[in-house]
């Protein structure tokens, strides 16, 4: 591995790439070196070699995989990637495809390596300058048997021969640098990051001057509305776009009748009254029942929301003139999770899936390229209130995808009631910045119970709440027993029609955070 690489800028010009090859962290990687303050974005394997150098990046980082290398359809990469003179880093799979596909040797071996493992460095570039003993992450059966020639082997464990691996310019390692596990790991992205010339300044100020610069571009002199929800990622995209362009923004704010208990009156005095931008307040909350009527089918509701949305916001619009562009909080993850050429659909989101096809919009998505932590970066360089900036997530159709079954406004009532009473009593337990995302979910089934010496027969509750960095992974939150239970006590006794609480203790994946 060489230290004399070309220095490059890594930005969403030039930015590393992270080739996709099926793991459950590729999206953490990614996540790592935007935290070294270089861009990054998650690619597809199946890209060719000059797909890849029109991509113009700094460098190319390989995921880890559930696949073999040996097995036949197993994925691969274009060998002329190896030719593009770009800066190479292999994660587990990755590294045993630079190996494999270099002319190195990839055995399986009998016993694999799974969780934390004890790795011994013998030297080299990468790992230069950290404990010659250290625990990492580990998570394969075949192991490197032998590199490819003028590659050397600069770490061991006991079952895995070659755990790191590096030339000029190429380097792999056999365990996940990624991970918390890895107490190094972070030490070694950006280790290889300034070894292979890449430069680390990529920061909030420059996203902020970046997009800035595109919006005033694509609006020109026209005009823009933008749709707040209430939520962090659609009050940043606001901000935002206000700084670029000033008084030709126009928030609507749409109430669906989907909202958080008193959530439609927070929004109009924290956007109309403290941020002194225009607003204006659709109560549109019979449009949205009557499309949802007799829907079920999560993805049908989605659709129908967003049209409907959509809709509203047309004839919100119709008054201003050279209204032409639809402001939206777009996330990296909406992106990646609502699928595409590079990606496979897990759902669609309101934000990108679920728009008509004949809207009149140009969409301004000024958020696109960002995780969730990385927004509330951005919202608080901008000057907003801590209120906004660290405001829950809220999905784009609201309670419409936290009751499962057809949506209602008796369901919705039922619900809006016990989500405040889950979110209300970890605040007073002072919860709230330790957990990600909280809210109840209302599913479409009756529970049998005695309240009074009386059967009722009513519906469940069911609490969820998450811990996460950046929505891509999550984990249950560890909510005291005696938390969770003043919350069942006041949902049952304060919320006509629920006489169950259920606590979901699901992390993504499998699961994902919203219900539907």
């Amino acid at each position: 591995m060489s230290a004399s690489v070309h220095a490059a800028a890594a930005t969403p010009d030039q930015p590393v790439l992270v080739v996709d090859f099926g793991a459950q962290y590729a999206q953490l990687i990614a996540r790592r070196v935007r935290e070294a303050n270089v861009y990054s974005e998650i690619v597809a394997p199946d890209l060719s070699a000059s797909e890849y150098a029109a991509l113009s990046p700094a460098g190319i980082i390989f995921s880890g995989g559930p696949a073999s290398v040996n097995v036949d359809g197993a994925p691969a990469i274009d060998p002329g990637v190896y030719e593009l003179g770009v800066p190479i880093l292999g994660i587990c799979y990755g590294a045993q495809l630079i190996a494999s596909q270099l002319g190195g040797t990839v055995t399986r071996f009998e016993a694999g390596e799974y969780g934390r493992t004890d790795m011994t460095v013998a030297g080299g570039d990468l790992l230069e300058g950290l404990p010659r003993s250290q625990s990492v992450w580990m998570s394969h059966f075949d192991c490197i048997s032998d590199v490819p020639e003028g590659f050397t082997v600069t770490a061991s464990t006991e079952h895995a021969p070659v755990a790191a691996f590096e030339s000029d310019g190429v380097c792999g390692v056999q365990y996940h640098p990624e991970v918390s596990h890895t107490p190094h790991g972070q030490a070694v992205i950006e280790r290889w990051l300034d070894r292979s010339g890449i430069t680390r300044t990529w920061t909030m100020a420059n996203i902020i001057d970046e997009q800035v610069a595109a919006i005033r571009e694509q609006v020109g002199s026209g005009r823009a509305i933008c749709g707040l929800s209430g939520g962090v990622d659609s009050a940043v995209a606001a901000a935002l776009v206000h700084k670029a362009i000033g008084p030709q923004l126009t928030c609507v704010y749409v109430d669906t009748g989907l909202m958080r208990k008193n959530e439609s009156d927070q929004v109009v005095e924290t956007f109309q009254k403290t941020q002194g931008i225009e607003l204006i307040h659709v109560q549109a909350a019979d449009d949205f029942f009557v499309k949802l009527a007799g829907l079920t089918e999560p993805e049908s509701k989605r659709k129908a929301i967003g049209e409907t949305f959509i809709r509203v916001f047309e004839r919100a619009s119709a008054g201003i003139d050279d209204a032409h562009f639809l402001v939206q909080g777009t996330l990296y993850p909406d992106i990646v999770e609502s699928g595409g050429k590079h990606a496979s659909t897990i759902k669609s989101h309101h934000n990108v899936g679920g728009l008509p096809d004949d809207m009149t919009f140009a969409l301004v998505e000024p958020l696109r390229a960002l995780f969730k932590d990385e927004v509330r970066k951005v919202g608080t360089e901008l000057g907003l209130p801590d209120e906004i900036v660290w405001r829950q997530p809220f999905p784009g159709p609201g309670l419409g995808v936290r009751i499962i079954g057809e949506v209602t406004p008796d369901k919705v009532a039922v619900l809006q009631e016990a989500d405040h009473i889950v979110r209300e009593v970890l605040r007073d337990a002072g919860l709230e910045r330790e957990i990600f995302q909280s809210f109840a979910v209302l599913p479409d089934i009756r529970s049998v119970g005695v309240m009074g010496d009386e059967r009722t027969y009513g519906y469940p509750i069911i609490v969820r709440a998450v811990t996460s960095e950046d929505v891509m992974t999550a984990d249950w939150a560890r909510i005291p027993y005696d938390v969770l239970e003043t919350i069942s006590s006041r949902v049952i006794n304060e919320v006509d029609g629920v006489n169950r609480v259920g606590y979901d203790i699901t992390s993504k994946p499998p699961g994902t955070i919203e219900w539907e």
